[in-house]
């Protein structure tokens, strides 16, 4: 038995397939079934049920599972904390990000943060919120930035900026100003999908007022992006958050309209696991995050 078998067996675990996992680690799928069949023998014990062409983790691969990973994390972080020591270490940081925050916030602040720190190589993954919660519960990623609601899973979370949710229609729309809650109603409604963590958000204001269920037009697009394009295009409004749309309101595309008595804030969370040593960028990063008044 290696630190290799027990690397693969988690990567097959996690994937579900042998194919997946050789992909990833860049070696041949006989390879990797090498490695289970050594776990295998080494323990005495089938690690999966290859039955009807379909693999499915054993009750002894599933008790085996949590070992290995502490096992091959704390392996890793050896290598990082001697290499550090030897001061032969090019630091590199993995990011993950929920797509708002990936793609309006992290580019200028990572910029920022390169310019401070420039020995550090800096990757940013971007993805919707439960798919970077999962990257960083499989230690995909070493941080995780998001926003919205998430079952925090033993993670340790703190807030580090702060953001508003606003309502946003084409300039040539017959609102000004401000309307009550329920003119939404007669509205097509531009919305991202049941998952992104500002629909949660959204659908979730909606509900405690009463006009959720009420609201029967609407449309579901894939990024904010494609929803600023459609509203800007007059084909309805929608509620985004303002780090997302200020260009645009400071151009002239999209207009605000203040909905009476309502006001949509909401946190955003630097997520990170709860270890005993964190790598030198990872700290470094989360000094740089709340020394900086983040907007």
């Amino acid at each position: 038995m290696n630190i290799e078998s027990l690397k693969l067996f988690c990567l097959v675990v996690d994937e579900g397939s042998i194919s997946q996992a050789a992909r990833l680690n860049y070696v041949s799928q006989p390879a990797v079934t090498r490695q289970i069949h050594q776990l295998e023998d080494f323990y005495g014990t089938l690690l999966f049920d290859r039955t009807d062409g379909k693999m499915k983790v054993t009750e002894a691969g599933k008790l085996l599972y949590p070992f290995a990973k502490s096992i091959v994390r704390d392996f890793n972080r050896s290598k990082e904390v001697m290499k550090q020591a030897m001061g032969d270490y090019h630091t590199t940081l993995h990011v993950g990000a929920s797509l708002t925050i990936g793609e309006y916030l992290l580019p200028s602040l990572l910029g920022l943060f390169k310019k401070q720190y420039p020995e550090i190589k800096v990757s940013l993954t971007i993805k919707n919120t439960p798919g970077v919660i999962e990257d960083l519960a499989n230690e995909v990623i070493d941080l995780a930035l998001v926003e919205g609601i998430f079952d925090n899973g033993g993670f340790i979370v703190e807030k580090f900026a702060e953001d508003e949710l606003i309502l946003v229609c084409s300039p040539d729309h017959e609102w000004e100003g401000q309307i009550d809650i329920e003119e939404l109603i007669n509205e097509r409604m531009i919305l991202r999908e049941t998952i992104s963590g500002t629909r949660v958000i959204v659908d979730s204001m909606l509900k405690k007022h009463g006009i959720l269920e009420k609201i029967e037009n609407y449309m579901e697009l894939g990024s904010t992006q494609a929803i600023k394009s459609a509203v800007e295009a007059g084909l309805g409004i929608s509620i985004l958050p303002r780090l997302t749309v200020d260009r645009e309101l400071k151009q002239g595309i999209l207009r605000e309209i203040t909905i009476n008595e309502i006001h949509i804030k909401r946190n955003l969370w630097l997520v990170k696991k709860n270890q005993r040593f964190h790598k030198t960028s990872v700290t470094n990063f989360l000094d740089f995050i709340k020394n900086r008044d983040v907007k």
